[in-house]
């Protein structure tokens, strides 16, 4: 440890005090501290056993269920709550992480996909946890194949670390390495027999051995699923951690058996089920108890950004991170369980954080939305045109549409809308300008 460490060290944490009183300092202090020593990382991880959590989507609710798991058994977890998850986030998390002496410390980080090498090459991770792979951001990742290179470039940093992965994604199937795989997925509920094709259009369905397309028994949704390839018999691996059975769907709740036992979380989705099976899976793995894992599911803590519920002049936001078409399709069908009356808004930022592309809604199915049972739509943000412009090509009568120039201007409207709940889809930077403006007028602690 040098001269040139401690000074990063030391204006990391004095940036983080002066900040933290200011109500923010998630990414800047670890921003400065990188910026003076690069190598930091170092010498601040190096006395943690460190678990990275990545893949396109579900990273920060996966993260936080996880937490929620080890802490049943792990008393000294770090991890990166608010979803910064590149570099500097992750900097800050160690930065300003409190150390106890009883027990070594447990590193439990999200990772953005185009960070895992650089966070590996300075901390060896014991596991990795890796979600799903969709395209998102094509500005940064490109396709799926080359988002999925770029963790594979830190798990090979790794190569004694343990790889939990969703059996479900061929592509977590189609590279050899020499770490040990896990794998937890959805079993076939009932559908070992049949024999179909993904609908067109789904990315990630060719067979990385033969290139032929793939047949599924069974899929949950857009290319995930039990997976085969007639040509030449590759498909996909023995699960460890299985879905047995999906018992209830609800916007808020969602009742499923892992392993043949029941768990509930307070959140809606199929895609949330995933993510709690990832979680599962690792505390499994890290020899956490099924009856500890149930107690560790039954909270009603909120996630950042994700299905938080928000009370705002007597109506009721239910905030939703949206990024991509699949995960956009997926909040669709989640909101489409709900039996009361909703009204919607979309708040579509295009910042590098967003991902500077917006052309993904187009290849969500927004036409697929109850238009006729929703009396109000708003859209806000910097590219409010666009979402509008989507909103009106799939069906949506013009006269529910409310435009709104920036976010201040949408949480004044929301006063006048005329339902109660009010799902509000946002893109990354949009959700965070949100949330501040709702800090700022007190709506939010």
């Amino acid at each position: 440890m040098g001269i040139k460490t401690e000074i990063a060290k030391f204006a990391g944490k004095s940036s983080y005090f002066i900040l933290s009183k200011l109500g923010g300092g998630s990414s800047y202090p670890g921003k400065l501290a990188y910026k003076i020593d690069p190598d930091i990382l170092a010498d601040l991880g190096k006395k943690y056993d460190l678990v990275i959590v990545t893949g396109t989507n579900g990273k920060t609710l996966t993260t936080s269920l996880s937490n929620k798991i080890l802490s049943e058994k792990y008393s000294n977890i770090l991890t990166n709550s608010t979803g910064s998850n590149m570099i500097q986030g992750i900097v800050t998390s160690f930065l300003t992480h409190k150390k106890w002496r009883e027990q070594k410390p447990l590193a439990l980080l999200e990772v953005d996909e185009a960070n895992v090498k650089i966070i590996c090459k300075y901390i060896k991770p014991k596991y990795f946890l890796l979600t799903n792979i969709f395209r998102d951001q094509m500005d940064r990742y490109g396709e799926i194949y080359t988002t999925y290179q770029k963790i594979i470039d830190g798990i090979k940093l790794a190569p004694n670390a343990t790889v939990i992965a969703n059996g479900d994604a061929a592509i977590f199937n189609s590279i050899d390495l020499p770490n040990k795989f896990v794998y937890y997925g959805f079993s076939d509920l009932g559908h070992e027999k049949e024999d179909f094709k993904a609908p067109a259009n789904t990315d990630g369905v060719l067979c990385p051995k033969c290139e032929k397309v793939l047949h599924y028994h069974y899929i949950s949704y857009a290319n995930l699923g039990s997976y085969f390839c007639p040509n030449c018999g590759f498909g996909r691996p023995e699960l460890k951690y299985q879905v047995t059975d999906i018992v209830s769907l609800k916007p808020h709740k969602s009742i499923f058996n892992i392993d043949d036992f029941q768990y509930t979380i307070n959140i809606g989705g199929m895609y949330n089920i995933y993510n709690a099976l990832a979680a599962y899976a690792l505390g499994r793995e890290m020899e956490v108890t099924q009856e500890q894992i149930n107690s560790a599911f039954d909270y009603d803590e909120q996630v950042f950004g994700r299905q938080e519920t928000i009370s705002v002049n007597d109506h009721e936001l239910n905030v939703i991170l949206v990024k991509n078409p699949v995960g956009l399709n997926q909040v669709f069908d989640t909101i489409k369980t709900d039996d009361n009356e909703y009204s919607m808004a979309f708040l579509l930022n295009a910042n590098y954080a967003d991902g500077i592309d917006t052309s993904w809604i187009w290849d969500a199915d927004f036409e697929d939305l109850p238009y006729d049972e929703i009396p109000q739509v708003i859209t806000a943000g910097e590219r409010r045109k666009d979402i509008s412009f989507r909103y009106k090509i799939s069906g949506l009568d013009e006269n529910k549409l409310i435009e709104k120039p920036d976010i201040l201007d949408f949480i004044n409207e929301i006063k006048n809308v005329p339902t109660k709940k009010i799902y509000v889809l946002a893109t990354y930077t949009a959700m965070l300008q949100l949330r501040k403006k709702l800090q700022e007028a007190g709506y939010l602690k």
